[in-house]
């Protein structure tokens, strides 16, 4: 039983996938290795507890970042999902494509055949939309995909979408569909109100196959090469050390730190750090580990003046209501995830695509679900979502025990930090808009304080968080690149029987978050696996903003300002001399 065709390390957003994918062919044996457990809690299963598999050490890695530079020396954390489904077990369910000029970038940067035409069709391929197939959605996937509850149960949903329509940028239907910028409803990897990770869609239906080997509480030791093939893996389990050996492939999928840091444990990288770290060379590859890129947000808060907010639901009484609401009928505010309205926008002229995301949610909270202001409040998360800034993942020793050298060198550029002074005014500017006039009270944080930009600076580095989504570091690329790892098929270069396929081989991040990106590389990477004839381009258009090279957004916004909303507004206009005029009256 120690001899397969595939082995799979690794069961999170791509592992699942594969293992579902490989042995749907019952002549392929194919072993799932997975360093944790499983996923059969109730904390992972109902969304609105998002916060507590986060939490925990059984679920999450607990990675940190080393005291980054551009953030005054401040660690920052960096949870990977440990156990069946890996991340998408423990994730915020926020289903994003990414924008198509994302995927047209990664062929820029030499990821050939990776298009948005190449990448739509399995997209689609995945996904089960809850309102039905169409041009770009999938209808019947493994992976169910929903709008939350609609934003049936808050006003402040419908106010945020009408907010950014009055600050001038469109509405869109459907951010996943033909038109990604703009303000719409949040869609989440959610099913019949469960979470919908990786692991429920694709490995349970398919964990009695007779040729597919599961394997839990197993962490790698390293891969096992005969010259420069790769033939097999060393786990330890139960204080037990194993081999098994694959006659075809290993596939790593542990993601955008692990994946570097297995193969450097295996010999795997550039010569100087694994000497440092008293690793044998196997395979000198210098791209191994760099490139890691990630992005950042922050909250804004304000005080909301009615009583709409979730704010009094945050309560140990309600909490235990909406539990047992979900429980009994698997529906209400315990199956959503909050995030149920969105937007993408472009912080400039000159942009063909959105730069920026926000995630709006209709209480004042912290991220573990306790309140962070007494009474009523709200809050839009917000960040950048294409940094230049590139860090690296680095082992301290052999042991893949040990957690690695983490360093994403967040804000080490200075356009990175511009982008911010931007997001921060921008988004001022859309909260101050009618629509919320109604619901917004005092603004909690950045607070009237902060205006400058050697405030914007100060504060972004003091409240700065990762939105979790670290990617790019063994990425894809040609041979002739010396800082790519892995090709177009996602195989390791100069290396047989060896892939990496997880979020680390991103040439880019894609504008949103990463779990359904990863999904489709896997889908993608399963039919290149079997060696079977990709899915055709899909025959749509790729259109861009009107005038993109003029104007920031659609229109410009209308609506009686105060003097200081008016200076505000004013130091925006002022910030970028292309974007478009603003009109008061």
């Amino acid at each position: 039983m120690n001899d397969f065709d595939y082995i799979i390390v690794g069961a999170g957003s791509a592992g699942c996938v594969l293992a579902n994918r490989l042995s749907a062919d019952a002549s392929n044996r194919v072993l799932l290795v997975e360093a944790g457990g499983r996923d059969r809690s109730l904390w992972v299963q109902m969304p609105t507890a998002l916060s507590y598999p986060m939490a925990m050490d059984r679920f999450n890695w607990g990675y940190h970042s080393d005291p980054e530079p551009g953030l005054d020396g401040r660690r920052i954390s960096c949870p990977r999902g440990k156990g069946l489904g890996g991340t998408s077990s423990i994730n915020g369910m926020v289903y994003v494509r990414g924008n198509p000029m994302d995927f047209e970038q990664w062929v820029e940067l030499g990821a050939e055949g990776w298009g948005y035409r190449d990448c739509l069709p399995y997209f689609k391929r995945a996904e089960t939309w809850i309102r039905g197939a169409d041009d770009y959605r999938g209808g019947d996937g493994p992976l169910g995909v929903c709008a939350g509850n609609d934003m049936r149960l808050n006003p402040l949903y419908r106010a945020f979408i009408d907010a950014g329509v009055e600050a001038g940028y469109p509405e869109t239907p459907d951010y996943n569909g033909a038109q990604q910028e703009g303000f719409g409803p949040m869609h989440m990897t959610i099913r019949g109100g469960v979470r919908e990770s990786t692991s429920r869609a694709y490995l349970q239906p398919v964990r009695r196959r007779p040729n597919l080997t599961v394997v839990t509480g197993a962490l790698v030791q390293r891969i096992e090469f005969d010259g420069r093939r790769a033939v097999g893996i060393s786990f330890r389990r139960k204080g037990d050390s194993t081999t098994v050996t694959a006659r075809r492939e290993v596939i790593l999928c542990v993601g955008a730190i692990a994946s570097p840091l297995l193969l450097q444990c295996s010999g795997v990288g550039a010569a100087d750090h694994l000497a440092a770290a008293g690793v044998t060379l196997q395979h000198e590859l210098k791209g191994v580990g760099e490139n890691l890129q990630d992005h950042l947000e922050v909250y804004f808060q304000f005080h909301c003046k009615r009583p709409v907010s979730l704010n009094n639901r945050l309560g140990p009484l309600s909490k235990a209501l909406i539990g047992a609401r979900w429980l009994l009928f698997r529906d209400g505010l315990g199956a959503t995830n909050h995030f149920e309205s969105c937007a993408f926008i472009r912080s400039r002229a000159g942009l063909t695509s959105p730069d920026i995301q926000y995630h709006f949610l209709p209480a004042a909270m912290r991220y573990d679900g306790t309140p962070s202001v007494k009474g009523h409040g709200f809050q839009v998360h917000v960040g950048p979502n294409k940094p230049v800034s590139r860090g690296h993942v680095r082992i301290r020793s052999a042991d893949p025990a040990e957690a690695p050298g983490i360093l994403f060198n967040y804000l080490q550029h200075e356009q990175d930090v511009q982008a911010w002074r931007r997001c921060i005014r921008l988004t001022r500017e859309i909260m101050q808009q009618a629509a919320m006039d109604d619901y917004r009270g005092g603004e909690i944080q950045p607070g009237s304080a902060v205006s400058t930009d050697e405030e914007i600076d100060a504060w972004v580095k003091e409240n700065v968080e990762s939105a979790y989504h670290p990617a790019g570091s063994c990425r894809m690329g040609p041979g002739s690149d010396p800082a790519a790892v892995v090709d177009k098929d996602c195989r390791v270069h100069g290396l047989e029987g060896l892939r990496v396929v997880d979020a680390s081989v991103f040439p880019s991040l894609p504008n949103g978050n990463i779990n359904a990106p990863v999904i489709m590389v896997a889908e993608k990477m399963a039919d290149s696996i079997l060696g079977i004839t990709p899915l055709p381009p899909a025959q749509v258009e790729i259109p861009l903003p009107e005038d993109w090279e003029n104007r920031q957004r659609e229109g410009s916004p209308k609506r009686s300002c105060s003097g200081d909303q008016k200076q505000q507004l004013l130091e925006i206009r002022l910030a970028d001399d292309r974007w478009p005029s603003i009109q008061y009256y």
